[in-house]
């Protein structure tokens, strides 16, 4: 059975915008492809993980015969994330905006998953991805304006996203941004009407 990734990212539950967008474009895209997709959701609030202190980045580099418990378990919780990317067929990653860039937990999630050796590696000719390729969608929610007509110079989600998943190799990343969120209840109508638009004519191309 193909698999979808589902990265939530949002601290906002039921209230989440982006989770809405998602799950949204989860459906869709499963009834676009004609089949049942094992979805495997990573929610980076409730993983709750570690941010990248001295022990985690100390575990990475301890050789595997040399690792403390501790360290092991830092490098197992890793491993499984990474393993869910290199198995899935498509991301899906909701995420808000929060001063201008992604918020914390999904900060730590890419800091699990972007690791020399096992996503990337570097060589004389530079770094190279070692994740195989494949579509990525973010949905993106802000309560600012930061499309081409606003903001765009203060959006530092989507250039770092795109960064970071090219680092490992995946460089077919889709943006879909909600714009205007904080803006009264016409705004958020009609962003979320234009994002599920693009939604149907990014799945019909």
């Amino acid at each position: 059975m193909s698999k979808i990734l589902l990265i939530n990212s949002s601290p906002m539950a039921d209230n989440s915008i982006s989770r809405k967008l998602t799950a949204s474009f989860v459906a869709k895209y499963q009834a676009a492809k004609g089949e049942t997709f094992e979805v495997i959701e990573h929610d980076t609030v409730a993983l709750n993980l570690p941010h990248a202190d001295g022990d985690v980045l100390g575990a990475y580099f301890t050789p595997a015969d040399q690792r403390s418990a501790e360290q092991q378990a830092h490098v197992d919780r890793s491993d499984t994330i990474i393993k869910a990317i290199k198995e899935a067929d498509a991301i899906v990653l909701g995420v808000p905006m929060h001063n201008f860039g992604i918020p914390s937990g999904l900060k730590a999630y890419v800091d699990h998953f972007a690791r020399a050796g096992e996503t990337f590696k570097y060589t004389e000719n530079g770094p190279v991805g070692l994740v195989e390729d494949k579509p990525v969608y973010v949905l993106a929610t802000r309560g600012g304006d930061y499309s081409e007509n606003g903001y765009p110079q203060m959006d530092f989600v989507l250039p770092y996203l795109k960064t970071v998943f090219g680092f490992i190799g995946l460089n077919d990343v889709t943006a879909l941004q909600a714009n205007g969120l904080a803006m009264g209840e016409e705004a958020v109508a009609a962003a979320i009407a234009k994002v599920e638009e693009e939604i149907d004519q990014v799945l019909a191309a």
